[in-house]
């Protein structure tokens, strides 16, 4: 007889019981379990809701930030341009003639009214004495003829009277008609010597007068022989050497005046309305010299080309260290304006490309604010159009947008 099949049938047995005859007893110690797994399930929730909220507060974006105030600056204009004289001229002959001076060297500087060419007078003294001799010759003329007015009225009176004489004795019956006649035909040849002593006095004046124009006629052209300097200033080339013959026109010297010196560059027509005639200058040469002067001449018309405005700047230049022709950067100061300093690395362009920094808003979030450019300098880039105090992100900026969380840290503002 086997066993196995008895007690599986009595184990059968035993469950079908319990199911049917004690489901109560079974239902009751069901329950309990379900709550004590509930209750073990819920610590495990809130577990997993914190670990969320972590996940959440880990999402934050670490950056660099500054601190920046904003602080007035001198706000400018820079134009690269470059130096001119403020005065160049090329000195030439009036006259003709043979060049009777030593010449001076390029590079000699000269004073106003010193000699640069003398020329051979030749036969000019001749013609100033002669033009002297006829103007005192023309000028004796005009007493004679004075003295011949003074006749020519004496002889006119002595007509006149005897015009009279003659005309009362013909009433009288002492006299004829014909000596009346007679004495009537002085009278009238009286008064022509009298018009022809008057008409010798005006010769004699026009002749004094044409003498005069002869006379300065011959000082001009002498004095046309010697070229002197129109101003004080350096040489720029030779002055022609001994013995050249000089035709009216021929150059003499060049001769450029350097102080004051002129610095001249272009402003574009977007920036012209900030340059004003008398505002301060500044500018640096290629040699790294610095000089400061004041815009003097401001154009009212633009090149048709590049539509620039020419400006100058009018700088002392009394060591005549500055050249004519030389490169030179130009700053025009204009009304300041506040701006902050920051690393040009921390400038950014948004999804417009425009250029700009990205802050930390109150929120500890990322927020683009676009920018002006107003200058670049060896410690940074100074931008406005920023509140007064702001965060500005220097590292990290190209990993955030608007709106993401970020958890600074913040370093000390340059400058």
């Amino acid at each position: 007889m086997k066993i196995a099949p008895i007690l599986t049938a009595v184990l059968v047995s035993a469950a079908l019981y319990v199911v049917v005859f004690q489901r109560d007893l079974l239902t009751g110690s069901a329950e309990p379990t379900q709550e004590a797994s509930a209750e073990s399930i819920s610590p495990d929730s809130t577990s997993l809701q914190t670990a969320e909220g972590d996940d959440t507060a880990d999402q934050s974006i670490s950056v660099i930030a500054m601190t920046s105030t904003a602080q007035k600056i001198e706000s400018g204009i820079i134009l690269r341009g470059r130096t001119e004289a403020a005065r160049q001229v090329m000195v030439a002959a009036e006259t003709s003639g043979l060049v009777a001076s030593e010449p001076l060297r390029k590079g000699t500087f000269v004073s106003e009214g010193d000699i640069m060419c003398q020329l051979d007078p030749g036969t000019r003294e001749a013609s100033l004495a002669e033009a002297r001799a006829r103007l005192t010759e023309a000028q004796g003329r005009v007493p004679e003829a004075e003295a011949g007015l003074i006749e020519a009225n004496a002889r006119l009176a002595e007509a006149e009277t005897n015009v009279a004489v003659a005309r009362q004795g013909v009433r009288d019956g002492f006299s004829t008609e014909s000596r009346l006649v007679s004495a009537e035909a002085a009278a009238e040849a009286a008064n022509a010597g009298i018009q022809r002593a008057m008409s010798q006095i005006a010769s004699a004046k026009a002749g004094i007068q044409a003498a005069e124009a002869a006379v300065a006629g011959a000082e001009t052209e002498i004095g046309r022989l010697t070229i002197t300097a129109p101003f004080a200033g350096l040489l720029e080339t030779d002055t022609t050497e001994l013995g050249t013959l000089m035709q009216p026109g021929s150059p003499c010297a060049t001769i450029i005046q350097l102080d004051p010196i002129k610095l001249v560059g272009f402003v574009p027509e977007a920036d012209i309305a900030k340059v004003e005639l008398g505002a301060l200058a500044g500018a640096r040469l290629t040699d790294g010299n610095e000089v400061s002067g004041q815009v003097t001449f401001l154009s009212r018309s633009s090149d048709p080309t590049t539509r620039t405005f020419r400006v100058e700047v009018t700088v002392p230049n009394e060591d005549l260290a500055v050249r004519d022709g030389q490169t030179v950067e130009i700053l025009i100061a204009s009304e300041g304006k506040m701006a902050h300093l920051v690393p040009q690395s921390a400038l950014t362009l948004n999804d417009e490309g425009r250029l700009g920094v990205r802050t930390v808003a109150p929120d500890s979030t990322a927020l683009f604010y676009p920018v002006t450019l107003l200058r670049d300098t060896v410690d940074g880039v100074w931008i406005s159009d920023l509140p007064d105090k702001i965060d500005i992100i220097v590292l990290g900026q190209e990993y955030v947008i608007d709106g993401v969380p970020v958890a600074p840290t913040f370093k000390e503002a340059e400058g």
